[in-house]
């Protein structure tokens, strides 16, 4: 009986882990057991254009209105820029008018982390990339219906993939 039990242990384990449970699985450029992809500094700025290191891994901004994704409407997928992890969904964007992308929900509860912001004298929520801890905005409780949020984003830490496959790097 204990071999019946552990067999199916190991073929219950084996399964979950084929059908997408890892982080692996989700997102190919995930590297490590835990998930997230670490790299120095030196390395970021080897792979990111400076604009992109400064808002990803320093927490900066881009001007309003100065993205490539603001008024971009083409239907597909929003990934990080740094990683490649699925983040948002064309489906869920809409124009603000405040001059970033911005989005009422994610697309990958996994891939979207929220953190307190105290800086500049404000209290905000910032927005991560929950695999490699890049900055992308903030989420703000002003958004349309269903969910009543703008989740601002910084078009310099988003990579678009088109519904057709083609990705558009920033």
């Amino acid at each position: 009986m204990k071999k019946i039990v552990y067999s199916m242990l190991i073929v219950f384990g084996v399964s979950a882990c084929s059908n997408g449970q890892s982080n692996q699985t989700d997102n190919p450029s995930v590297a490590g057991p835990t998930g997230k992809v670490v790299k120095s500094n030196e390395e970021w700025k080897e792979i990111l254009d400076p604009m992109t290191y400064n808002v990803t891994r320093e927490k900066g901004t881009e001007r309003a209105f100065s993205g490539e994704y603001d008024k971009h409407y083409e239907k597909g997928t929003y990934k990080c820029a740094c990683c490649g992890a699925v983040l948002f969904s064309s489906e869920h964007k809409f124009d603000s008018k405040s001059g970033w992308p911005s989005f009422y929900t994610v697309a990958d509860n996994k891939s979207v982390g929220e953190l307190e912001d105290r800086a500049f004298g404000m209290v905000r929520t910032e927005v991560v990339c929950n695999y490699c801890d890049a900055h992308l905005g903030h989420v703000f409780n002003d958004g349309p219906k269903p969910t009543g949020l703008r989740y601002c984003i910084n078009s310099v830490s988003l990579k678009f993939e088109s519904s057709e496959g083609s990705t558009k790097d920033q």
